[in-house]
């Protein structure tokens, strides 16, 4: 993903155009900090998913103490997660939330799915683009 043409601004006017890891599917995201909490908002077809904004934040300092790569790991909130992956980072309860980022029930999940690519956007990280085991570290 590094290096990949990104359109958009982050906002509900212009939401960012993105791809999923791997590029199965596109998808667009934006900055909502009127919501409470404060979101970071999802469209993948007609299916809309909240997470927390500070996610980003949060996501990149954790990548940062890791210092390498960490295995992305995405999977639906009705699955588990694999240990040691973004995923279970993004729902555990020793992340800064102590908890889940997703904000709706039963779409809380597809964390490393989503998030990433964001920050791949912002300049943050780095994701890897293949069909499968992708993997991102801090710039």
């Amino acid at each position: 993903m590094a290096g990949k043409a990104f359109t958009g601004e982050g906002t509900r006017e212009s939401p960012w155009q993105l791809t999923t890891p791997g590029g199965k599917s596109a998808f667009e995201a934006f900055r909502d900090p009127s919501l409470d909490p404060p979101a970071l908002v999802v469209r993948s077809g007609k299916t809309e998913l909240r997470y927390q904004l500070r996610a980003i934040d949060d996501l990149h300092a954790m990548l940062k103490k890791a210092g390498d790569w960490v295995p992305l790991g995405g999977a639906d909130e009705q699955k588990p997660a694999a240990e040691g992956t973004v995923e279970a980072w993004g729902r555990s309860s020793s992340n800064p939330v102590r908890g889940w980022y997703g904000l709706k029930k039963g779409l809380r999940g597809r964390f490393a799915v989503y998030v990433p690519p964001v920050l791949a956007a912002l300049g943050l990280a780095e994701v890897e683009d293949n069909p499968r085991n992708n993997r991102m570290r801090a710039l």
